[in-house]
């Protein structure tokens, strides 16, 4: 028999302890009447803060700051300088 609303987090620590002792989502769900779909978001709620919470830092949102024109002038001397080193060795293997 499945209860109605349930403030989850209260039963945590009951989830917790069944997973480390490896129950199942269905069998903790079963256990505590909620759904398997309520342990399975709680779970993966709980492991997404723990995560988190190891790195120190906060999740990256958003795009990607856009690359400087300083940085495209950098990349593309790189470029121009490898291409010139692979040049000069294939001309010295005597490929070219």
């Amino acid at each position: 028999m499945k209860r109605g609303y349930t403030h989850i987090k209260k039963q945590g620590c009951q989830i917790l302890e069944m997973r480390q002792a490896g129950l199942t989502r269905q069998e903790i769900a079963d256990e505590l009447g909620l759904s398997k779909e309520q342990v399975k978001w709680w779970v993966n709620r709980y492991n997404r803060r723990k995560a988190a919470d190891g790195s120190g830092l906060p999740k990256v949102r958003g795009r990607k700051a856009a690359v400087t024109l300083a940085e495209y002038k950098y990349e593309n001397k790189r470029l121009k300088m490898e291409n010139e080193l692979l040049r000069d060795f294939l001309r010295l293997a005597g490929r070219r």
